[in-house]
Parts: structure tokens; C-alpha cells; sequence
């Protein structure tokens, strides 16, 4: 004999057994939660590789501020040829990370008897020289008498990540160094 609530009880029974093994199931459980972790990971380790190709780029954009200065500071005459080679050095330093230009700069700043901080010669690729006799401002202590001279070397350079995922705009870095000339009270510049 059929009965109604027989019939219900029957469902009630099935559809609760079979929510109990959807909910006991684990089955699919490890693909959930690896669709769930994934994106992040993934965004982690291109985002620690993007990291990295910075932090390299701006030491690297160091080294060069670093050379380019230290080398000028070595001699005590620089020709516009010599400038041209060490900027040279400095865009060969960065490869082969440059795509954009590498921006340089190497100026002879001196202090005069009236204690302006004045530039003697200014040599520049990618960016503008200072203008000669122009009046600059240098950390203080570092030129401490009339006559004392400073190599003042500058690199800048705008990095922009091969990947993009966590620095899409780019950095741009900007180096700065100050090198007492080593052989001669300071470091002339001579035009061929």
C-alpha cells in the first residue's frame, strides 16, 4: 500500500544521504584549494622576480655613478674623448639590462676665494651639462676652503620591468657620488 508520507521520508532520506556524502566528499578538495592559492602564488613569484631585477637595476645604476666618477677623478687633464670612453664604461656596466638610455653626467665643481661653490666643466650624455661658472649646491663639510675641488658624477636611469605584473609604470633611479681629485689639486678638461 502507497502512503505519502512514506514516500516523502524516502526523499528526505535520499536527498539527506546524498547532501552528507557532497559534504563528506574530498575527492576534489586539493584542486579547490589549489585554484583558490594559485593566482596568489603565481603574483608572488613574479612579483619577487620583478623585485629583483629592480633592486639590480639600482645597484647597478650605483656602480656606474661609482666608476664614471672615480675614473674622471683618477687624471689630472680629460679630454672629450676620454669623457665619451668612460661614459662608455658606464653604458656597458648596465647591460644588458638597458633598454632606455642610461643618463650620465660628470662635473668639476670648485670652491672660489668668495666661498661660492661654482662649476668648472660639466659633461653630460642623455642629459643636460651644467652651465660653466653656474653656482651649485654640495653637502656641507664637503668642500671646506677656497680652491678645494670635488668630481661630482650622476647617473639616473628609468627602469621599466620586462614582466610589469608589480611595477607597471617603472623606477626611475638617480645616483649621485663626490670624488676628490687623486693627483692633482683638480681635474682640468681640455677640448681637442
Amino acid at each position: 500500500m502507497w502512503r505519502p508520507d512514506s514516500q516523502g521520508a524516502c526523499a528526505r532520506t535520499r536527498i539527506t544521504a546524498a547532501v552528507r556524502r557532497f559534504v563528506g566528499d574530498t575527492v576534489g578538495a586539493s584542486a579547490l584549494e589549489f585554484a583558490l592559492v594559485a593566482p596568489l602564488l603565481i603574483l608572488v613569484y613574479f612579483g619577487l622576480g620583478e623585485l629583483g631585477q629592480g633592486l639590480m637595476a639600482q645597484r647597478r645604476v650605483s656602480h656606474v655613478a661609482s666608476t664614471i666618477g672615480d675614473l674622471s677623478a683618477q687624471v689630472t687633464i680629460l679630454h672629450n674623448t676620454d669623457l665619451a670612453d668612460i661614459a662608455a664604461v658606464g653604458n656597458t656596466m648596465m647591460w644588458p639590462m638597458a633598454t632606455t638610455p642610461l643618463a650620465m653626467r660628470i662635473t668639476s665643481i670648485t670652491e672660489n676665494a668668495s666661498s661660492q661653490v661654482l662649476v668648472d666643466w660639466s659633461y653630460a650624455q642623455g642629459m643636460s651639462p651644467y652651465t660653466t661658472a653656474a653656482a651649485i649646491t654640495v653637502p656641507t663639510g664637503l668642500i671646506s676652503s677656497p680652491g678645494d675641488s670635488v668630481i661630482m658624477s650622476e647617473a639616473t636611469y628609468a627602469y621599466t620591468s620586462p614582466v610589469s605584473v608589480v611595477l607597471p609604470n617603472g623606477i626611475n633611479f638617480s645616483e649621485k657620488y663626490y670624488f676628490r681629485p687623486r693627483k692633482s689639486a683638480q681635474v682640468t678638461r681640455v677640448s681637442p
